[in-house]
């Protein structure tokens, strides 16, 4: 019963972290200021662009956590994979936070007044967080979403078809990340946003299923000795 609680509590726990994810979808709208190219020296609010920056933290923090409350069950299908998962998913959002900094950077020089320097300043590290976006939730959520996919796959954890999705969407979206890197498509283009979809949709839908079904029992008395959540 203890290690049912646990791998209840582990998949409720990966669940409503994976939902928590997505609280940064209305940054797109957040950061339309910041890409004005007159921003620093008018009048608009900083405060969109600050809790889009809030968003991203939440965001990288869920991230981190949706791997280290899978970890203690995966790792009984492969250590190293479910390790590396976490090792991706802690890069991932050492991405964002990076690219956060470029954001609050140009808030901090948001002043009547600024210097046309300012100006090129502000454009370039927008510029850099869009190249830093690319990294960060778009190539890396592509790794660790097929990481992730074959993991739950092979241990049968969630039904196998959910699996899937997570298998060929994290090369769909890789494929768009670096058509967006090398200008073959622009990096806000319909196209770029499609080759996300299966990805979000990967991890709504898992979400979903961790915090309404939880692990399959069948597939957790098959992965051998019952962990202990270190985050109960």
């Amino acid at each position: 019963m203890k290690a049912f609680n646990s791998n209840r509590k582990a998949s409720l726990t990966a669940g409503i972290l994976y939902l928590l994810t997505f609280v940064s979808v209305p940054t797109l709208a957040l950061y339309a200021p910041v890409r004005e190219a007159g921003y620093l020296v008018s009048s608009l609010s900083d405060t969109p662009v600050l809790i889009g920056g809030i968003l991203e933290i939440v965001v990288a923090l869920t991230g981190i956590g949706t791997a280290l409350a899978l970890y203690p069950v995966l790792k009984w299908q492969n250590e190293g994979m479910a390790l590396s998962l976490v090792g991706f998913r802690v890069l991932e959002a050492a991405t964002i936070f990076v690219g956060v900094m470029f954001l609050l950077t140009v808030v901090a020089l948001h002043q009547p007044g600024a210097a046309a320097e300012a100006l090129v300043t502000g454009q370039t590290l927008v510029t850099m967080y869009d190249r830093m976006f690319l990294i960060g939730q778009s190539f890396m959520p592509a790794i660790n979403d097929f990481v992730l996919g074959i993991l739950l796959y092979k241990s049968r954890l969630v039904p196998r078809g959910l699996a899937v999705i997570g298998i060929i969407g994290g090369p769909v979206l890789l494929a768009g990340t670096f058509s967006a890197m090398f200008g073959l498509i622009g990096q806000r283009d319909p196209l770029a946003g499609l080759s996300a979809v299966l990805v979000a949709g990967f991890e709504l839908s898992l979400g979903i299923y961790l915090i309404s079904k939880g692990f399959r029992p069948s597939a957790i008395a098959n992965l051998g000795p019952q962990p202990l959540n270190p985050l109960s």
